[in-house]
């Protein structure tokens, strides 16, 4: 059986993801921060696919956690064959010139340096077993910027960079390097956004029909179920109502 290991995997995307690897079989290695969601999750993915589940509690954006953490895999957890970079978010909507500098560092700590940390601690195991893939959860603001997205735009964009050199430079292994680049799903991301205001956050997806998690995890099996001499590069997917970056056509 193979073995998948996905960040954020408590809730959202993140959790979608490991649903649908499990129910094809993958045994699933979960992170998160929060133990208590993290226990649950577990439980409900061996129950439910009967597979096995191994749990890593820690925060991405910290590299000695993320290091150790890593590193205190099992033997038989090492082997792993995907990885699915999908821990990230947004914090506020202002104006650049109104921006709030630590809302600006915990998404570049978390989009950015977060991918880096654990992509870093875990290609050396790909390497060593010459082979693997990494699905990099990205978004449109990767591809296009909005008014008032100015920095989680930007580390989106860095994602979608480094995604394309990961691609130059781990292809000489084997290792695959792909990319999901989502418009607007309806998950936690607008709740975090703006720090549990689930007011405002319902606002966001007010008159239209939104993406959900499973929209993107089904991009995500897309791609890694395709034969070891296929690559998917990058994939992008909107809701219908969603053209671009920044509009979106709401029936009232």
């Amino acid at each position: 059986m193979k073995t998948a290991l996905i960040t954020g995997a408590t809730a959202g995307i993140g959790q979608a993801c490991a649903h649908i690897l499990a129910k094809n079989g993958f045994n699933i290695i979960i992170t998160g921060r929060r133990a208590e969601r993290l226990a649950e999750a577990a439980q409900e993915l061996h129950t439910t696919y009967g597979v096995q589940v191994h749990t890593l509690c820690f925060d991405v954006r910290d590299r000695q956690q993320t290091f150790d953490a890593i590193a205190s895999l099992p033997p038989q957890w090492q082997s792993i064959n995907l990885l699915v970079n999908n821990a990230g978010l947004a914090m506020g909507l202002a104006s650049f010139e109104e921006g709030n500098m630590d809302h600006w560092d915990t998404m570049v700590d978390t989009n950015i340096k977060g991918l880096l940390y654990v992509s870093k601690a875990v290609v050396p195991l790909m390497i060593k077993h010459q082979t693997g893939h990494i699905i990099n959860i990205s978004s449109i603001a990767g591809k296009e910027v909005y008014a008032m997205g100015n920095v989680y735009c930007a580390t989106k964009h860095a994602v979608d960079a480094l995604t394309r050199s990961m691609r130059l430079d781990l292809s000489k292994f084997p290792i695959k390097v792909s990319m999901v680049c989502p418009g607007a799903v309806e998950t936690e991301f607008s709740i975090v956004r703006f720090e549990g205001d689930v007011e405002r956050a319902k606002k966001v997806y007010h008159g239209f029909e939104n993406l959900v998690a499973d929209d993107i995890a089904d991009a995500v099996w897309y791609i890694a179920s395709r034969p070891p001499h296929v690559n998917i590069n990058d994939i992008v997917v909107m809701p219908t109502a969603q053209p671009m970056a920044g509009v979106i056509h709401r029936k009232n």
